[in-house]
């Protein structure tokens, strides 16, 4: 196979390619060779094809008209290795689910509603499901609006993503240890999974100060502390029941602070090795939760508003994202919502 067609979109603060399932090979390697040649990989700047050289510009959502019930279309998603000839499947990326709705209605897999239409998604990485409401007037996806979001410059249509059953989507428990608190290397962490596998533990425990750029997270003076948060993560992996997580994009490392700019917590996050530039949705709804969690390093350094509908403003590296999370008696987060927005970027044949 060489070539397909294909749409590029940015998603939320990511952006990639969006295939049908049928335009891509059924066979898992061949799959991958492609989409490994069509981005360029393994190559630190992905001359070669369609990459960004980031870990955020090189994503790829497959998508197909769902048959189950209550489902409008199921949704894979795949992060392609920048400089290692990788394709992964064992996470979710919540900034590219935003533009599958646009996508699975361009394509003709949902049929528009009205001035908005709701389109359920099956997201198969986890097996969760998330709902998104894509203007549509006139039977037209609308890309322009009002909405803004941290990292993306300008303004553009609301994709409002609304998640159900996250909860232990891929390590079987919102707390897969059971425990608020383990101390690993040392160092005390929530192990934690509401959408997301994360490892989330003070800046200041292993040496950071948690306000950061991206720039200095991944200098070289830097390294000693990547290097204690790559320990922790591997050792963590086993203890979430993700196994040997060496070659893993998972869990994510999120370090928290104070809030500075009057949101609930400060974050930054390494995916896995790299620095993000922001947070990833299902990141920062995991972020989120951990500040609810009483006794965890996020509960003690977090601003949380009081009420059964919380919404908490997660800093990170180029603003912020607001979570929409509400609990029940008890504490325990029952839903959570959050708003992206997506755009189309080019479509056509992608050859590899």
């Amino acid at each position: 196979m060489t070539s397909a067609p294909c749409m590029w979109m940015r998603g939320g603060t990511s952006k990639g390619g969006y295939f049908l399932a049928s335009d891509l090979p059924a066979d898992v390697a061949q799959r991958d060779a492609f989409l490994l040649r069509a981005m360029g990989s393994p190559d630190p700047r992905q001359i070669d094809g369609m990459g960004g050289a980031d870990p955020l510009t090189s994503k790829v959502a497959v998508v197909r008209k769902s048959d189950r019930a209550g489902i409008d279309v199921d949704y894979l998603f795949l992060q392609v290795f920048v400089d290692q000839p990788l394709v992964s499947d064992q996470q979710n990326c919540g900034n590219i689910l935003a533009g599958v709705g646009p996508f699975a209605i361009e394509r003709g897999l949902v049929a528009p509603t009205g001035e908005e239409t709701r389109v359920a998604i099956y997201m198969e990485n986890t097996g969760q499901v998330a709902v998104a409401t894509v203007e549509t007037p006139g039977g037209q996806v609308n890309y322009a609006g009002d909405a803004r979001i941290d990292g993306v410059p300008g303004s553009h249509a609301p994709v409002p993503l609304e998640f159900r059953d996250t909860a232990g989507s891929s390590c079987g428990a919102l707390l897969p240890t059971g425990n608020a608190v383990d101390v690993i290397e040392g160092v005390p962490c929530t192990l934690i999974d509401n959408g997301m596998p994360c490892v989330v533990f003070r800046a200041e425990d292993v040496g950071a100060t948690g306000y950061e750029s991206r720039e200095e997270l991944e200098s070289d003076a830097f390294a000693p502390i990547r290097a204690k948060i790559e320990a922790i993560r591997l050792a963590a992996g086993p203890l979430m029941n993700l196994g040997d997580v060496t070659d893993k994009t998972v869990p994510k490392m999120t370090l928290v602070a104070p809030p500075r700019h009057g949101g609930a917590v400060t974050t930054r996050v390494f995916i896995p090795h790299r620095a993000h530039a922001s947070i990833g949705v299902l990141g920062a709804v995991t972020a989120a939760t951990a500040c609810l969690v009483p006794g965890s390093p996020a509960a003690a350094v977090a601003q949380i508003p009081e009420g059964r509908r919380k919404t908490l403003s997660i800093e990170h590296p180029s603003g912020e994202m607001s979570c929409v999370l509400e609990v029940d008696e008890g504490g325990v987060v029952t839903s959570s919502a959050l708003l992206r927005t997506a755009r189309k970027l080019m479509d056509g044949t992608i050859y590899a």
